[in-house]
């Protein structure tokens, strides 16, 4: 047995504390497990941060892991996207009442109309998209118009908290940024803008997450109007209208350019009581269904996804449906094509009588 000290430790027992009191951790140990306990602190932040959303201006990037998928404000976009339509508004009236309108023609579409461009659509554009990419700049956006090397530096950052959005709407959505493509038409209804038909004029914005209208802005810059909606979450400036009897005649609103053919069709499908409206601007005929101006809006032709995607959102909030005349809703990804080309059919009721009534006269129009 070894032998004890007076307080009844063992000797073997006090030559092993000293032993355990000589031991000393090197500098380069302390480094060491620092660097161990860093890298532990720093992996748990990185996977928090991943699963935080953040503002446009402070996404995160990861060199080991990938990129961070970078959050939107989807609130925030909505008072941007407002802001800015209203932008691209007032400089579209602005150079139609100076008659400063320098109109080019970017060439004919494809049924041989005269396809303008002025100087309204190309600085409504600038102060439009640019004014959505200071805000949030990685941001996708298709527009109707293109530029190049344009100076943006009198282009201010919109307002990201309109009262009228943040009084209406209470909660914010985060949404991934590459989930998100805004279209935007800085002017819609140029033809009718070079004749001064300015009732039909819009500049619009529309918000699409996973191809899906989920944010639309219409802007009538003429009479200072601004509809918008955030679907299933509140709406501005329109209304749903009371419901027709079944038995009440049909007005159907259409394009001015095409008024001959969608006529032909509108008569076959709804009878010779029916009664066909021609208008100009793909925005101004979706808000007359809101107007009770028309019942239907129908589109015989291809169709550009910037003139009716905001439309979409508006009737898709009140419960409305925009699908093409092949009965297909419209995907407005990032990456789908910008033609709608199977034509298009809006209504706020009974869209698959509209659809099924529609559908012969309209297969007779495609063979002949």
């Amino acid at each position: 047995m070894a032998p004890k000290h007076s307080n009844g430790q063992t000797t073997s027992n006090t030559m092993f504390e000293r032993k355990m009191a000589q031991v000393r951790l090197s500098p380069v140990g302390i480094a060491v497990i620092l660097v161990f306990l860093l890298a532990g602190v720093l992996y748990i932040h990185r996977k928090v941060s991943a699963n935080r959303s953040v503002d446009s201006t402070d996404a995160k990037y990861d060199s080991a892991e990938g990129t961070v998928p970078q959050s939107i404000n989807l609130r925030e976009l909505l008072s941007t996207a407002i802001v800015v339509a209203r932008r691209g508004g007032d400089i579209v009236k602005e150079i139609r009442l100076a008659n400063t309108l320098d109109e080019k023609s970017k060439g004919e579409t494809r049924e041989g109309a005269n396809n303008p461009v002025t100087e309204g659509d190309m600085k409504s554009h600038i102060a439009m998209y640019y004014g959505l990419k200071k805000a949030f700049p990685n941001l996708k956006v298709i527009s109707e118009e293109h530029d190049s090397g344009v100076d943006t530096t009198g282009v201010e950052t919109p307002n990201k908290e309109l009262p009228e959005v943040s009084n209406a709407i209470g909660t914010d959505d985060y949404v991934p940024i590459e989930k998100i493509a805004v279209w935007i038409d800085p002017l819609d209804a140029t033809q009718e803008y070079t004749e001064n038909l300015v009732q039909y004029v819009t500049t619009m914005v529309c918000v699409a997450v996973d191809g899906q209208p989920v944010m639309g802005v219409i802007h009538k810059p003429f009479e200072d109007k601004t509809a918008w909606a955030w679907v299933g979450k509140g709406a501005s400036g329109y209304k749903l209208p009371p419901t027709k009897p079944d038995s009440a005649a049909k007005n159907i609103i259409v394009s001015r350019s095409h008024s001959g053919d969608v006529e032909k069709v509108v008569k076959e499908s709804f009878g010779e009581q029916s009664t066909v409206i021609p208008a100009g601007g793909a925005g101004y005929k979706v808000w007359s269904l809101f107007d009770e101006i028309a019942d239907a809006y129908v589109h015989v032709t291809l169709i550009k996804k910037w003139d009716i995607c905001a439309g979409n959102a508006l009737l898709n909030h009140q419960n409305g449906i925009m699908t093409d005349l092949e009965g297909q809703k419209i995907d407005y990804s990032a990456t789908s094509d910008p033609k709608n080309e199977f034509g298009l059919l809006a209504t706020l009721h009974d869209h698959n009588t509209y659809l099924k009534n529609l559908r012969p006269a309209y297969e007779a129009l495609k063979k002949s």
